[in-house]
């Protein structure tokens, strides 16, 4: 979480969803706007993607031969004549817009807006399954239904405020007091000239209920970070320091560029824009992009629940902590701030390369969102479509740095990822260069990412192959309709 900004930098169809994009790409890009609005953070994001995406997955089902919904409902499935992509396509936008609307209800008027530029009405809450839209309505009703008691406390209803604590936690250091070097501590930042303290984002976010692991805390990494006075501990800040010391400018560009997203879609949101690109590359029609999107939107939402399990459980140390406690009193070099290059200051003073108003993420180290997400993100696009290999560059111009406008990078860095995998190990080391996780929070993550891509894998192709349930549960007879969707 860092450097949000608009996109300066050649990232090729990224931004918008185009005239040639099915339902599914268009929805898609509809959440990440409500995202790139609301910035609510990464745990929040990925739920959102994975609320959104299984309500358009259970309408799409009904128009698939094989594919079963994750809300089983008798007399779903319809009959081969109504199978045609415009019947697919209208249940999905249904679905779409309804879970825009109940995750990002401020921007209704957005929802609206586009659902009737493509000749459908917001009015029409049907829940007559026998039509697309009442589909779609229904298989969303169910989907946020079932979500809206999963744990993440989206209605306020388990604590006041949307998504907030109902778990009790607090801090053991405060923003200027070191009790313990070996946990977390808030930070006292600057947001629009006020002087905020830092609260830990969604630190329930491990009872969550995931899409397919046993629990948040079934992976894990375990044994967890190195606990001072282990030598582990100063080598692993010795090592952010050394970064930070030496940062070039393909290194400084790689931290803002993963940093939160090309345009603060978080990181779920930002391995979103690689399907898309992986969408428009193969050519995909809605059957594919319903079952890609499906399974990589839960894939985040797994990695959010077991690293955020994680980071409560160990309430580990951020670097920039660790170096103003091993260092106060003692001179070091790190970047020196913007456009200064690296500098000698006392150790209390170090700070990692971010932007003032983050300067560190609001929740524990130990794991890495950024490699948990990217790892499960690659081995769900690889899986998908059967190959590693992506082909994706970004071409970062120079002076358009948000740490160092104007000055960094001096000049052009392109990126280029042949593999899923490069992309997702380069994502986890920018946080390592961006001075705000160290080497075995990174790597832990990068396994545990990689175990959820398999496990969220397994279980997708059972939604998509009707082996999820015995076959007596799904019964293919006509549905009727009983009460209207309310908006």
């Amino acid at each position: 979480m860092a450097f949000a900004r608009a996109p300066a930098y050649e990232d090729p169809g990224l931004y918008s969803a185009q005239a040639a994009d099915n339902a599914v790409l268009v929805w898609d890009e509809a959440i990440l706007h409500g995202i790139r609005v609301t910035k609510p953070g990464p745990t929040i994001v990925a739920r959102a993607l994975a609320v959104a995406h299984t309500a358009m997955f259970d309408a799409w089902t009904a128009y698939d031969d094989r594919a079963v919904p994750t809300v089983p409902r008798s007399g779903w499935r319809r009959p081969p004549a109504e199978r045609g992509d415009a019947n697919k396509a209208e249940a999905v936008s249904y679905a779409g817009y309804r879970a825009a609307l109940d995750l990002f209800p401020s921007e209704a008027t957005y929802y609206d807006a586009l659902l009737l530029a493509h000749g459908y009405s917001p009015e029409d809450r049907t829940t007559d399954v026998t039509t697309a839209r009442g589909v779609g309505n229904v298989a969303a009703a169910a989907v946020l239904e079932q979500r809206h008691n999963d744990g993440s406390n989206q209605l306020g209803d388990r604590a006041p405020g949307a998504y907030s604590d109902y778990t009790g936690y607090a801090a053991v250091n405060t923003a200027f007091t070191i009790t313990d070097p070996n946990r977390w501590q808030p930070l006292a930042i600057v947001v629009g000239g006020s002087v905020v303290v830092q609260k830990f984002t969604t630190p329930q976010w491990g009872l969550v209920t995931p899409f397919a692991l046993e629990s948040g805390s079934a992976l894990r990494p375990s044994p967890g970070p190195p606990v001072y006075p282990d030598p582990r501990y100063k080598r692993e800040a010795d090592e952010v320091l050394a970064y930070s010391a030496n940062l070039t400018d393909s290194q400084k560009a790689l931290a803002e560029y993963f940093a939160d997203g090309p345009n603060s879609e978080f990181p779920p949101g930002h391995w979103a824009l690689f399907a898309q690109f992986v969408s428009r590359r193969d050519a995909h029609g809605i059957d594919d992009d319903a079952k890609l999107f499906f399974a990589l939107s839960n894939a985040m939402l797994d990695a959010s629940i077991c690293v955020w399990d994680a980071k409560r459980h160990y309430d580990y140390v951020r670097p920039i902590t660790a170096i103003h406690f091993l260092y106060r009193g003692q001179l070091v070099q790190g970047w020196a701030g913007p456009g200064l290059g690296t500098g000698t200051m006392l150790g209390e003073n170090w700070r990692p390369y971010q932007v003032p108003n983050v300067v560190t993420p609001p929740f524990p180290e130990f794991c890495s969102g950024h490699s948990a997400f990217s790892a499960a993100g690659a081995q769900i696009l690889a899986a998908f479509t059967g190959s590693d290999a992506f082909g994706y560059s970004v071409r970062i111009p120079a002076g358009s740095s948000a740490g160092e406008p104007g000055i960094a990078p001096a000049a052009d860095v392109v990126f280029s990822w042949p593999t899923f995998s490069a992309a997702a190990d380069d994502a986890g080391l920018s946080r390592r260069y961006g001075g705000i996780h160290f080497s075995s929070g990174d790597l832990a993550a990068r396994a545990a990412g990689r175990q959820v891509g398999s496990l969220v894998w397994e279980k997708a192709k059972k939604y998509f192959d009707g082996s999820a349930y015995p076959p007596e549960i799904l019964p293919i007879r006509r549905a009727r309709a009983t009460r209207e969707v309310k908006r």
